[in-house]
């Protein structure tokens, strides 16, 4: 238990370091939208034009009405943690359950 919970202190101190992605200017790597890949590589390829409006982020650009910029960072970070989180969990429970069945 002592390893988790170090994992789990590790992350929320990561999480409250979030906003320190303000200082740097431009787009984080990879997250670029249509007008991004336009001007970097001079086109719009097929599949992203296509495919582009197909998912909205929950958070777009990490703000949430009524929040600050840090807050948002902070919020959005945390969010996506615990999204992974239990995600991984509830796909070792079902691969452990699994196995055990001799499946």
């Amino acid at each position: 238990m002592k390893n988790v919970t170090k994992l789990l202190i590790g992350l929320a101190i990561l999480g409250v370091l979030t906003p320190i992605g303000l200082l740097a200017s431009g787009d984080a790597w990879g997250e670029w939208g249509k007008e991004a890949f336009k001007t970097m590589i001079g086109f719009v390829p097929k599949g992203l034009a296509r495919f582009s409006g197909l998912w909205h982020a929950p958070f777009s650009d990490y703000t949430i009405t009524g929040t600050g910029d840090c807050v948002g960072y902070i919020l959005s970070a945390f969010v996506g943690m615990i999204l992974v989180i239990l995600l991984t969990w509830g796909l070792g429970k079902y691969l452990s359950h699994k196995n055990k069945k001799g499946i």
